[in-house]
């Protein structure tokens, strides 16, 4: 593969993608190779094209919806106390529940 630009575009050839599915440890028939080697060809023209817009005076965006995060107190409320909840568990020992070792 060689260097991305507008004089030099992108070409993806065989060897490229299936060093890239071997990478992947994705394993490709030949007819699968070709037509993924066309599909990125592709790909990478189509985003060459928009490098080529001319965005001058387009301010970044990173937000269409105009919402916001809506953020809560992180209050600890207990919904049972805790010998009910003690109760409820198969087995208990020094007010704690007791599970097997796990190792």
């Amino acid at each position: 593969m060689v260097g991305m630009s507008a004089r030099n575009p992108v070409k993806v050839d065989r060897a490229t993608v299936a060093y890239l599915a071997a990478l992947s440890s994705i394993s490709l028939s030949d007819d699968e190779l070709a037509g993924l080697t066309i599909d990125l060809e592709n790909i990478i023209k189509y985003i060459e094209q928009l490098g080529e817009l001319d965005t001058t005076g387009v301010e970044p965006t990173f937000q269409l919806t105009g919402l916001s995060n809506v953020w809560r107190d992180d209050v600890i409320e207990p919904q049972l106390p805790r010998e009910k909840l003690l109760a409820l568990a198969p087995d208990t020992k020094n007010n704690q529940v007791k599970v097997p070792k796990v190792l």
